[in-house]
Protein backbone atom coordinates (compact mmCIF):
# COMPACT_ATOMS: atom_id res chain seq x y z
CA UNK A 1 0.00 0.00 0.00
CA UNK A 2 2.85 2.34 0.99
CA UNK A 3 4.17 2.68 -2.40
CA UNK A 4 0.55 3.07 -4.23
CA UNK A 5 0.04 6.67 -5.54
CA UNK A 6 -2.58 9.17 -4.00
CA UNK A 7 -4.89 8.89 -6.83
CA UNK A 8 -4.80 5.06 -6.51
CA UNK A 9 -5.48 5.25 -2.88
CA UNK A 10 -8.54 7.27 -2.96
CA UNK A 11 -10.06 4.83 -5.73
CA UNK A 12 -9.60 2.40 -3.03
CA UNK A 13 -10.80 4.48 0.17
CA UNK A 14 -14.01 4.97 -1.87
CA UNK A 15 -14.57 1.27 -2.11
CA UNK A 16 -13.74 0.95 1.63
CA UNK A 17 -10.30 -0.25 2.03
CA UNK A 18 -9.42 0.13 5.43
CA UNK A 19 -5.88 0.29 4.77
CA UNK A 20 -5.95 2.52 2.08
CA UNK A 21 -7.19 5.15 4.75
CA UNK A 22 -4.58 3.96 7.28
CA UNK A 23 -1.78 4.81 4.77
CA UNK A 24 -3.30 8.45 3.49
CA UNK A 25 -3.54 8.49 7.49
CA UNK A 26 0.21 7.53 8.14
CA UNK A 27 1.28 9.71 4.87
CA UNK A 28 -0.49 13.07 5.80
CA UNK A 29 -1.08 13.43 9.70
CA UNK A 30 2.24 15.15 9.83
CA UNK A 31 1.48 17.50 7.46
CA UNK A 32 -1.69 18.41 9.06
CA UNK A 33 -0.32 18.61 12.31
CA UNK A 34 2.22 21.16 11.32
CA UNK A 35 -0.37 23.04 9.49
CA UNK A 36 -2.64 23.15 12.70
CA UNK A 37 0.39 23.24 15.18
CA UNK A 38 1.82 26.35 13.44
CA UNK A 39 -1.82 28.39 13.94
CA UNK A 40 -2.83 27.27 17.29
CA UNK A 41 -0.90 27.53 20.68
CA UNK A 42 -2.56 24.09 21.65
CA UNK A 43 -1.00 21.22 20.39
CA UNK A 44 -4.27 18.72 21.64
CA UNK A 45 -6.47 21.09 19.81
CA UNK A 46 -4.74 20.94 16.74
CA UNK A 47 -4.20 16.98 17.09
CA UNK A 48 -8.44 17.11 17.72
CA UNK A 49 -8.31 18.96 14.15
CA UNK A 50 -5.95 16.40 12.57
CA UNK A 51 -8.77 14.01 13.91
CA UNK A 52 -11.22 15.29 12.78
CA UNK A 53 -10.14 16.19 8.99
CA UNK A 54 -9.54 12.10 9.09
CA UNK A 55 -12.98 11.28 10.53
CA UNK A 56 -14.76 13.31 7.60
CA UNK A 57 -12.45 11.79 5.33
CA UNK A 58 -13.43 8.26 6.05
CA UNK A 59 -17.29 9.20 6.73
CA UNK A 60 -17.22 10.92 3.28
CA UNK A 61 -14.86 8.14 1.03
CA UNK A 62 -17.66 7.25 -1.45
CA UNK A 63 -18.60 10.85 -2.40
CA UNK A 64 -15.20 11.92 -2.46
CA UNK A 65 -13.54 13.71 -5.70
CA UNK A 66 -10.67 15.79 -5.61
CA UNK A 67 -9.54 17.72 -8.56
CA UNK A 68 -5.63 18.47 -7.17
CA UNK A 69 -3.84 17.06 -5.07
CA UNK A 70 -4.53 15.21 -1.61
CA UNK A 71 -1.68 17.24 0.04
CA UNK A 72 -3.12 20.68 -0.98
CA UNK A 73 -6.87 19.41 -0.17
CA UNK A 74 -5.48 17.98 3.23
CA UNK A 75 -3.86 21.18 3.93
CA UNK A 76 -7.01 23.61 2.52
CA UNK A 77 -9.40 21.51 4.96
CA UNK A 78 -6.96 21.99 7.98
CA UNK A 79 -6.74 25.43 7.31
CA UNK A 80 -10.95 25.97 7.35
CA UNK A 81 -11.07 23.73 10.89
CA UNK A 82 -8.73 26.25 12.29
CA UNK A 83 -10.02 29.29 11.06
CA UNK A 84 -13.58 27.66 12.49
CA UNK A 85 -11.65 26.93 15.60
CA UNK A 86 -10.20 30.24 16.19
CA UNK A 87 -13.81 32.19 15.22
CA UNK A 88 -15.71 30.07 17.81
CA UNK A 89 -12.81 31.22 20.25
CA UNK A 90 -12.98 34.34 19.25
CA UNK A 91 -17.25 34.54 19.82
CA UNK A 92 -16.50 33.18 23.41
CA UNK A 93 -13.91 35.25 24.46
CA UNK A 94 -16.64 38.33 23.06
CA UNK A 95 -19.62 36.42 24.94
CA UNK A 96 -17.48 35.89 28.20
CA UNK A 97 -15.92 39.94 27.96
CA UNK A 98 -19.83 41.19 27.11
CA UNK A 99 -21.39 39.07 30.28
CA UNK A 100 -18.04 40.33 32.04
CA UNK A 101 -19.18 43.82 31.71
CA UNK A 102 -22.85 43.86 31.29
CA UNK A 103 -24.05 41.27 34.20
CA UNK A 104 -24.93 43.10 37.14
CA UNK A 105 -23.91 40.94 40.41
CA UNK A 106 -28.16 40.67 40.78
CA UNK A 107 -27.93 38.45 37.80
CA UNK A 108 -28.02 34.88 38.98
CA UNK A 109 -28.16 31.66 37.18
CA UNK A 110 -31.29 29.64 37.36
CA UNK A 111 -28.97 27.32 39.41
CA UNK A 112 -28.14 30.08 42.01
CA UNK A 113 -31.67 31.43 41.86
CA UNK A 114 -33.15 27.40 42.65
CA UNK A 115 -30.21 27.16 45.71
CA UNK A 116 -31.84 31.20 46.83
CA UNK A 117 -35.35 29.87 46.49
CA UNK A 118 -34.58 26.61 48.98
CA UNK A 119 -32.84 28.50 51.44
CA UNK A 120 -35.57 31.09 51.62
CA UNK A 121 -37.60 28.24 51.74
CA UNK A 122 -35.84 26.62 54.70
CA UNK A 123 -35.43 29.93 56.56
CA UNK A 124 -39.31 30.44 56.28
CA UNK A 125 -39.71 27.14 57.65
CA UNK A 126 -37.52 27.79 60.36
CA UNK A 127 -38.85 30.72 61.43
CA UNK A 128 -42.63 29.39 61.17
CA UNK A 129 -41.42 26.64 63.49
CA UNK A 130 -40.22 29.24 66.48
CA UNK A 131 -41.95 29.49 69.70
CA UNK A 132 -44.58 32.08 69.32
CA UNK A 133 -42.84 35.10 71.03
CA UNK A 134 -39.57 34.90 69.30
CA UNK A 135 -41.36 34.57 65.95
CA UNK A 136 -43.43 37.40 66.29
CA UNK A 137 -39.88 39.43 68.23
CA UNK A 138 -37.90 38.25 65.04
CA UNK A 139 -40.82 38.91 62.32
CA UNK A 140 -41.11 42.69 63.84
CA UNK A 141 -37.65 42.99 64.13
CA UNK A 142 -36.45 41.37 60.74
CA UNK A 143 -38.53 41.22 58.16
CA UNK A 144 -40.93 44.87 58.94
CA UNK A 145 -37.34 46.58 60.68
CA UNK A 146 -39.05 47.85 64.35
CA UNK A 147 -36.51 48.51 66.74
CA UNK A 148 -36.58 46.98 70.15
CA UNK A 149 -38.36 49.68 71.63
CA UNK A 150 -41.33 49.61 69.09
CA UNK A 151 -40.91 46.10 69.58
CA UNK A 152 -41.61 45.92 73.33
CA UNK A 153 -44.50 48.27 73.03
CA UNK A 154 -45.91 46.45 70.33
CA UNK A 155 -45.60 43.38 72.28
CA UNK A 156 -46.39 44.88 75.82
CA UNK A 157 -42.91 43.53 76.91
CA UNK A 158 -39.49 44.13 78.41
CA UNK A 159 -36.78 45.33 76.17
CA UNK A 160 -34.68 42.87 77.65
CA UNK A 161 -37.42 40.61 76.88
CA UNK A 162 -37.26 41.44 73.07
CA UNK A 163 -33.62 41.18 72.84
CA UNK A 164 -33.61 37.84 74.89
CA UNK A 165 -36.29 36.77 72.03
CA UNK A 166 -34.38 37.74 68.93
CA UNK A 167 -31.36 36.20 70.42
CA UNK A 168 -32.96 32.65 70.94
CA UNK A 169 -34.70 33.27 67.60
CA UNK A 170 -31.28 33.82 65.87
CA UNK A 171 -29.36 30.87 67.05
CA UNK A 172 -32.02 28.49 66.26
CA UNK A 173 -32.41 29.66 63.20
CA UNK A 174 -28.34 29.43 63.17
CA UNK A 175 -28.40 25.78 63.87
CA UNK A 176 -31.16 25.02 61.47
CA UNK A 177 -29.33 26.76 58.88
CA UNK A 178 -25.63 25.51 59.83
CA UNK A 179 -25.84 23.22 56.53
CA UNK A 180 -26.92 25.50 54.29
CA UNK A 181 -24.33 28.40 55.09
CA UNK A 182 -21.72 27.23 51.93
CA UNK A 183 -25.10 26.91 50.02
CA UNK A 184 -25.29 30.87 51.26
CA UNK A 185 -21.65 31.68 49.90
CA UNK A 186 -22.63 30.48 46.42
CA UNK A 187 -25.57 32.51 46.30
CA UNK A 188 -24.44 36.01 46.96
CA UNK A 189 -21.97 37.77 45.02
Amino acid sequence: MHELADIQLLQLLREGDENAFTTIYKRYWKLLFTVAANKLDNLEEAEELVQDVFSDIWDRRETLTLTGPLPAYLAVAMKYRVINLQARKKRARAYSSYARENMSPEDHSTEQWLRFEDLRDQLSGLVAALPERCRITYQLSRELGLSHKQIAQQLNISEKAVEHNLARAVKTLKTGLKHFSALLFTVLP
